[in-house]
């Protein structure tokens, strides 16, 4: 089962403030414990939301916002994806995670080809299958 942690931002991550290099060093250590088991896939942080933007969608139309974007609770500074067997293993690896008070992190499980049952033809299997190679994410 394939998994993507989602790191909650919080003020810190928003003003920008980078990590010490003990959390950096410590991290690190993570991400090779989980490399070297197989477990991880991808890891990345995210610049904070003063650097991007959003793009919403109605009625056949864009709008494009530029942040800074109001905190909400919902904005993310990073995330992993990683390979379990479950999600109480998923649950395991991510409370070993080496983030100190405060931080908070969400765990949702990406969406297999089978769990779209028969609205996956085989055309739009083989489609997306082939742009992830593509793409050198296979």
């Amino acid at each position: 089962m394939k998994f993507m942690v989602i790191v909650k931002a919080n003020k810190d991550t928003e003003a920008g403030v980078m990590p010490s290099t003990e959390l950096l060093a410590a991290m690190g250590k993570f991400n090779e414990e989980m490399v070297k088991a197989g477990v991880m896939q991808a890891g990345e942080g995210l610049h904070p939301t003063n650097k991007g933007a959003r793009v919403k969608y109605s009625g056949g139309q864009s709008t494009v916002s530029h942040g800074p974007f109001s905190p909400t609770g919902d904005m993310v500074c990073g995330f992993w994806l990683i390979e379990t067997s479950s999600l109480d293993e998923a649950i395991d690896w991510m409370k070993r995670a080496p983030f100190g008070g405060g931080s908070e992190i969400e765990i949702r499980q990406v969406f297999a080809a089978e769990d779209f049952g028969e609205a996956l033809t085989p055309e739009l299997r083989e489609q997306g299958e082939r742009l992830r190679a593509q793409a050198g994410k296979k």
